[in-house]
């Protein structure tokens, strides 16, 4: 496995958990909470609406894949997948990228928070 981009960033091989035909996993560099990964396409799109076809069917079957395993890992007991399309949405990195947040009772005092904490720049790579 080769480096990757991801938007503007290069991303280390060793940051990658997981590799697919056209998919890849890494873990958030500053993570909302402990488990936060991204799931993204290898091919470096910025609009979800730009995607191919299979490589829509690939993210999103590889986001379940990742999310099943964080769930478990992590011992939550439900799940935050989410995806920003767009500066206006709180896109801050221009490729594609589906946020899987393992989430717990509690985690966030009030549970939409968790929305603002994926949307800061924080989140940069």
């Amino acid at each position: 496995m080769s480096n990757l981009r991801f938007g503007q960033h290069l991303i280390k091989a060793s940051a990658v958990f997981l590799q697919t035909e056209l998919s890849f996993a890494l873990v958030n560099r500053k993570p909302v909470v402990p488990g936060h990964v991204l799931v993204c396409p290898l091919r470096p799109v910025e609009r979800f609406r730009d995607l191919r076809p299979d490589e829509v069917a690939d993210l999103f079957s590889t986001t379940q894949r990742v999310a099943n395993l964080v769930e478990k890992h992590f011992n939550a007991t439900s799940l935050t997948i989410a995806i920003q399309d767009g500066p206006e949405a709180g896109q801050t990195v221009k490729h594609v990228h589906v946020h899987v947040l393992p989430r717990k009772v509690g985690d966030f005092e009030r549970n939409d928070s968790v929305y603002d904490e994926v949307s800061c720049d924080r989140n940069l790579m």
